[in-house]
């Protein structure tokens, strides 16, 4: 149960992920993004093996972002008539105003959610192969895709290796900050050329190993959909389903 979202084939994931934000794009009242994002924080900790902490950390910017739609939609937002519910320094906060507000500030959270809770249980190689034999993605955009993915680590090394090489040599950062953008292509510079060098070696041993960006018939590693994906599947409908009919019923 703890691998639930793991196990699933990433293309099928994806999907669901994309279907249920567009599905909550249609839906103006507070009651059904925040009944999807409450579902989808349970699904989650019933059925994965997040690192809360840092989901935590990642989440929030998005908090702070949903908050900050909420403040200015109630302070800047259009009069859009209704009852005046509560007042404060001279501004008067309508029912109307006040469950639009509440709408912005629960789908960015639901969103956020949905983006974190794919992105948590989501391994990259596994996402670009399923995009090929599921979703049949161009095997030149895929593998261009997961190369430069893996190469993200690599250059962040080499950015520490050539910083601490020549601050070995005497030449350190300045201070202030656009003297410091000035002095970064002494970085930039070495790290472009040996991203250059690095994809024209890629590249060889790809043609090298047989590489011609047609379509294969079979795969090394096979992404299947199997039982795991229908039950996901069929979870994933019914919270879209459930928040939709219970947030329009609420409203």
């Amino acid at each position: 149960m703890r691998n639930l979202l793991h196990d699933m084939n990433p293309s099928v994931k994806f999907v669901l992920v994309t279907v249920s934000m567009l599905a909550l794009a249609f839906f103006f009242n507070p009651w059904t993004p925040l009944l999807f994002w409450l579902g989808i924080v349970l699904l989650q900790l019933m059925m994965s093996r997040t690192k809360w902490k840092l989901w935590l950390l990642f989440m929030l910017p998005f908090s702070i972002g949903a908050f900050g739609y909420l403040w200015t939609t109630v302070v800047f937002g259009a009069d859009t008539g209704g009852t005046v519910i509560w007042s404060f320094a001279g501004i008067d906060v309508t029912d109307e105003q006040w469950a639009r507000a509440l709408s912005l500030a629960f789908r960015v959270m639901a969103f956020s959610t949905l983006s974190l809770l794919f992105a948590f249980t989501t391994d990259p190689v596994k996402f670009i192969m399923s995009l090929m034999q599921q979703l049949k993605l161009s095997p030149k955009m895929a593998y261009g895709v997961m190369v430069g993915y893996q190469f993200l680590p690599v250059m962040k090394d080499e950015f520490t290796q050539i910083q601490q090489a020549q601050r070995l040599r005497g030449a350190e950062m300045k201070k202030y900050s656009w003297q410091h953008l000035l002095e970064m292509r002494r970085i930039l510079i070495p790290m472009l050329a040996g991203a250059v060098r690095k994809a024209e070696r890629s590249a060889f041993a790809m043609e090298a190993r047989g590489f011609t960006g047609e379509p294969r018939s079979a795969y090394y590693r096979p992404v299947r959909i199997g039982r795991t994906d229908l039950w996901m599947s069929g979870i994933f409908m019914v919270i879209l389903l459930a928040s939709c009919i219970g947030g329009s019923w609420l409203s």
